[in-house]
């Protein structure tokens, strides 16, 4: 018997879900059999770092590539690329304070003041949490729709974040963070012609004359 196509949805998500853990697995793998390098706590902030940018650019993909493949079910997967996008931002952060700060507060403090590409991470990862926390049926349902969707567009200014982030880090060899920033100004300008087309319907409905119903 064929499967349905809810089934076939669902173990997409299950295999998925596994795939998404690779990240991580590799980097046990790595530490295990000690091929993270002469600094592994930059190999660890870096390959973390990457994956959440990684994974808020997937999320981000999931909305324009439904429309244009005519894919409804890919909705389906856009809440667990971007709780895989907080998942590996928060071992970022937590690399962060923990391997190379000790959980230093006062110095951690500094560090956010001082040095911007950490001020711009940490104000991504900070918006991150919200969008985290709210991520259940229950709370778009507290939230309610409008609401919920006003807060998660803040993914499109974390993913903002991130790319500054990882572009004032490297400093002189830019070619990745300038192959993610044009990846998430090719999204941002998708949802700006998604937008675009959606009010030239509305307006075109409205120009349509209407039935009288008593005829």
């Amino acid at each position: 018997m064929k499967p349905s196509a809810p089934d076939r949805v669902a173990r997409l998500k299950a295999v998925l879900f596994v795939a998404c853990l690779f990240p991580l697995i590799r980097l046990l793998w790595l530490g295990l059999s000690g091929g993270l390098g002469a600094n592994p706590i930059e190999f660890i902030t870096r390959s973390t770092g990457t994956w959440t940018l990684v994974f808020l650019l997937l999320t981000l993909t999931v909305t324009p590539l439904r429309r244009l493949a005519g894919w409804p079910w890919l909705i389906r997967l856009r809440r667990m690329a971007g709780l895989y996008a907080f998942f590996y931002a928060l071992l970022h952060f937590t690399t962060y304070i923990w391997l190379d700060q000790f959980f230093d507060l006062p110095a951690i403090v500094k560090d956010i003041g001082k040095r911007p590409f950490i001020t711009v991470g940490f104000t991504a990862f900070v918006l991150l949490l919200p969008l985290a926390a709210t991520s259940t049926d229950a709370m778009v349902r507290r939230l309610g729709g409008k609401r919920w969707r006003q807060l998660h567009r803040l993914v499109y200014f974390i993913a903002g974040c991130g790319v500054i982030h990882y572009w004032w880090l490297v400093k002189k060899d830019i070619s990745q963070p300038l192959l993610y920033a044009g990846a998430l100004a090719l999204l941002l300008a998708a949802r700006a012609a998604f937008a675009v087309a959606r009010s030239w319907v509305v307006v075109d409905r409205g120009r349509q004359p209407q039935q009288n119903p008593n005829l």
